[in-house]
């Protein structure tokens, strides 16, 4: 296997975390490839982990046992190349939607630009996830989806190799989240990014990915199985909703997700 295919790489990654009712192992024996320009979508039931790999994959947390890697090199911490995309925007509410990604920009390339650089990169950002309009709104004079799209300009003006998204249209009514699916399959077939996102939406998966990684029930969850999605791109949502493979793979995630594992989440 050479290095494109292995992208990024998760080798024998354990997380335990101390609690007050003892040590609570929340993944174990976690092994996994991840190809350079990949999307790979990490799918499974509540308190599975898959935010706890997201997080490792960034650098937010360090695993207890095992080693990731990113471009042969350990993820020791956060880093430019690897940008993060949450459910929860967390745009700073006080500034505008230009000044909200011009402040990551800056953060990168400020040594290195001049301020009119930093200005088109954020202009450029804006206009790739159709937002040109609303630059100098503040994120309250805005819908959801605008605000989880700004959150995204912001994490690609990065230029990150990496893009990581935690359920970033869990929040969104159905019609919002649909389009901006749509929007991220064009995004991301421009970009080139890798990209790892965590998702409890089977269609979601099936749509995006390149890869459905699907996670064993926690505590101690591992990587049950790995399913490759050979679909062609681009991908159209209604054309693929009459197409056999489509189908065929959705079934496959559905009954991994809800005969071998169980359906055990829990009502909220």
């Amino acid at each position: 296997m050479n290095d494109h295919a292995k992208y990024i790489q998760i080798q024998g990654v354990e997380q335990t975390f101390k609690t007050s009712k003892g040590p609570f192992t929340a993944l174990q024996g976690v092994d996994l490839n991840i190809g350079k320009g990949e999307f790979v979508a990490l799918i499974g039931h509540s308190g599975c982990g898959k935010s706890t790999l997201l997080n490792l994959i960034a650098g937010l947390t360090t695993p207890s046992q095992g080693v990731l890697l990113c471009a042969n090199r350990e993820i020791a911490g956060p880093g430019p190349e690897r940008a993060v995309v949450f459910q929860n925007h967390s745009l700073l509410p006080w500034l505008t939607c230009f000044d909200n990604v011009y402040l990551g920009i800056e953060r990168v390339f400020g040594n290195t630009e001049k301020k009119a650089q930093l200005k088109a990169r954020t202009d450029a950002a804006l206009a790739l996830v159709s937002l040109s309009h609303a630059a100098q709104k503040r994120p309250g004079e805005i819908s959801g989806g605008m605000k989880q799209r700004v959150g995204i300009a912001r994490a690609l003006a990065m230029e990150p190799k990496v893009l990581l998204m935690d359920e970033p249209f869990g929040a969104l009514d159905a019609l919002t989240r649909a389009k901006l699916q749509d929007e991220l399959l064009v995004i991301v077939a421009k970009t080139q990014a890798t990209v790892v996102m965590v998702t409890h939406d089977v269609d979601e998966a099936v749509l995006l990915s390149d890869k459905i990684v699907m996670l064993t029930n926690g505590p101690a969850a591992t990587i049950g199985e790995v399913l490759a999605v050979d679909l062609p791109r681009p991908r159209q949502r209604v054309a693929l909703a009459e197409s056999a493979d489509y189908q065929r793979y959705r079934k496959a995630v559905i009954d991994f997700l809800y005969t071998r594992q169980g359906h055990v989440e829990k009502a909220a």
